[in-house]
């Protein structure tokens, strides 16, 4: 069985990965299977992804019995320091001298893209499963990709909706500047505008930005009942927490709107400051006993519960090793076809994978619990409302089925 821990060989950022491959990799090419899990290993998405996706995957490794057509399996981790060249040049490595077999995890849009155009340049498989925009099978499809992050528009579609009809008609949003941030904002003001609400600015902010009083002042100036925030991780946390020190939603009345939220964001933040807060998740560690069984084991090694990025991590690479065996090789083509051909089983959630490469599941509206309310530690969030796939996700394109 394969340890559930990080060891330090299995961490590759650029140059650094090339005395860990080359002769010894390609001699043990024919008796290993490696998945690389390429994450932000130590940044502000670490919490969300990072040492964690690398235990999901490890556990899905063991899970599956260790080996896969007589080969071992092997996971390593890669640190892309959101950085899309330095992303690719690690993928290329890998690809090219660590006869990588399959990528996943690739938080934040440039860096999800880059990864996936060298998987395409050497038709090798990649999974994405942190980055969110819903262009990776609309208009980015490609026959070694799946997509398994609950996407741009699925996430906007409900929560924006169900804000919006609790009269949260007029919005201003707080937007971190990359093309995931920008995409999430598109995304729900679409939904927004389609149920007679308003837009009435936004204001953006670098990742990993640390004060965010510009941003909150122009807010607040709005007077919009709704302030959205299209960020994720460490910057969305701290946009919370200075939202509240700022009186945004108590002195000035308005409401805090997140789309993108991780289970870690809301340990970190709080119930007291996070309390009602309407968010949409595909993962919920107490949603059923199989997906507390996989909870509870991934704490005992992380000290945490999975979030959802780390649980389609778990998926991903299980549903990948079931597909090289039912294939009966690693080519990537053979394998990405039987990816598609066969169920999903999203931690007790039935799926499928579309032809476009689209992981179709349904989703559940969350309210986060007030204090009072939680019984337990992680006992945050109260189911509201299912959403079936086909509300959630795009419908595929056409250019995209063959």
């Amino acid at each position: 069985m394969l340890e559930h821990t990080i060891h330090r060989r299995g961490l590759i950022a650029g140059a650094a990965a090339a005395p860990l491959f080359g002769r010894r990799a390609r001699a043990e090419d024919t008796d290993t299977v490696r998945i690389g899990v390429l994450t932000d290993a130590a940044g502000p998405y670490a919490d969300s992804g990072g040492p964690g996706s690398v235990v999901a995957a490890r556990m899905a490794a063991a899970d599956f019995g260790g080996t896969v057509l007589g080969k071992k399996i092997e996971i390593m981790l890669g640190d892309t320091q959101n950085k899309p060249d330095l992303a690719s040049s690690v993928a290329r490595q890998w690809y090219d001298t660590g006869h990588v077999d399959a990528i996943t995890d690739l938080p934040v849009t440039p860096v999800a893209a880059a990864v996936l155009q060298v998987a395409r340049e050497k038709q090798r498989t990649v999974m994405i499963t942190a980055s969110a925009v819903s262009e990776f099978t609309s208009k980015l499809c490609a026959p070694i990709s799946t997509h398994w992050a609950d996407d741009t528009n699925a996430l906007t579609t409900t929560t924006a909706k169900e804000v919006v009809a609790q009269g949260g008609k007029s919005w201003f949003f707080l937007t971190v500047d990359f093309t995931f941030g920008k995409a999430l904002e598109t995304a729900a003001t679409a939904v927004i505008e389609r149920n007679a609400g308003k837009v009435l600015g936004s204001a953006y902010f670098p990742i990993g930005n640390s004060d965010f009083s510009s941003q909150l002042v122009q807010a607040q100036a709005s007077g919009a009942q709704v302030i959205g925030l299209a960020a994720v991780g460490n910057d969305q946390v701290n946009a919370i927490k200075q939202a509240a020190e700022f009186g945004l939603t108590k002195e000035h009345k308005q409401r805090l709107a997140s789309f993108l939220v991780y289970i870690t964001d809301i340990h970190s933040l709080g119930l007291q400051t996070t309390q009602g807060l309407l968010l949409t998740s595909s993962f919920y560690w107490d949603q059923n006993e199989k997906s507390r069984v996989f909870s509870r084991h991934f704490n005992a090694t992380r000290n945490a519960m999975p979030t959802r990025n780390q649980a389609s991590i778990y998926t991903a690479t299980l549903h990948f090793l079931k597909a090289m065996a039912q294939a009966g090789t690693r080519d990537a083509l053979a394998v990405n076809k039987a990816m598609r051909a066969l169920p999903v089983d999203y931690h007790g959630h039935p799926g499928t994978v579309r032809a476009d490469g689209r992981v179709m599941y349904y989703l559940t509206l969350y309210r986060v619990k007030s204090p009072a309310q939680s019984n337990a530690a992680w006992d945050y969030y109260t189911p509201v409302s299912n959403i079936g796939a086909v509300e959630a996700f795009l419908p595929m394109n056409p250019a995209c089925a063959g």
